[in-house]
């Protein structure tokens, strides 16, 4: 490995976690490591889909800011050989072990109060160390010490500069829908 990439990599490590402990040391923040993020290619040909039930939230109540983490060899799918191709040949793993959301809920609710709310949260998004200005738009609940989080959002492969070789090309989507589920307990 070039000395040069393995610094990049360290770095894009060390932010992203300084980025969470960041977060941490201020108000109340509510966290989950046991999110469920989803995703799914469908075309005429094949359908792909994997789940990840291991991705790491941490919202801020006191400013709204919001940091996603998750492994990408977390993602489990029915056929081993798809998962391996995944992990391999698109996301490269091993070059970008993560995925990362970090940003913040525009016009937060009151987070002191039950109910639920349409949301949105701009910040910046990472796949396969590509990072890109996002607008996350999704469902917010309240209740009690409990925040419920859910979006539903799509990415397209050509952003993140996942390349896709012509001979299966046709049996994966080249944006693909993801859909995240998020339940938060507030850390004491």
């Amino acid at each position: 490995m070039k000395p040069h990439f393995v610094r990049l990599v360290l770095v894009t490590m060390l932010a992203t976690t300084l980025s969470f402990v960041q977060l941490l040391a201020q108000g109340n923040k509510f966290s989950t490591t046991s999110g469920i993020t989803r995703f799914s290619s469908e075309t005429p040909l094949e359908n792909i889909n994997a789940e990840n039930k291991k991705s790491q939230v941490i919202l801020n109540s006191a400013n709204g800011e919001i940091a996603i983490r998750m492994n990408m060899r977390e993602f489990v799918f029915p056929n081993k050989l798809m998962q391996e191709h995944f992990n391999e040949n698109y996301i490269e793993s091993d070059k970008y072990p993560t995925a990362t959301f970090s940003g913040k809920i525009d016009n937060a609710p009151d987070f002191s109060k039950d109910g639920q709310y349409d949301v949105s949260a701009k910040g910046k998004f990472t796949v396969h160390g590509v990072t890109k200005e996002r607008t996350l738009k999704g469902k917010l609940k309240v209740e009690g010490e409990k925040i419920t989080l859910s979006s539903n959002f799509e990415v397209p492969l050509t952003d993140h500069n996942i390349e896709v070789p012509q001979v299966v090309f046709v049996k994966i989507a080249q944006v693909i829908q993801v859909k995240a589920d998020y339940v938060l307990t507030i850390r004491k």
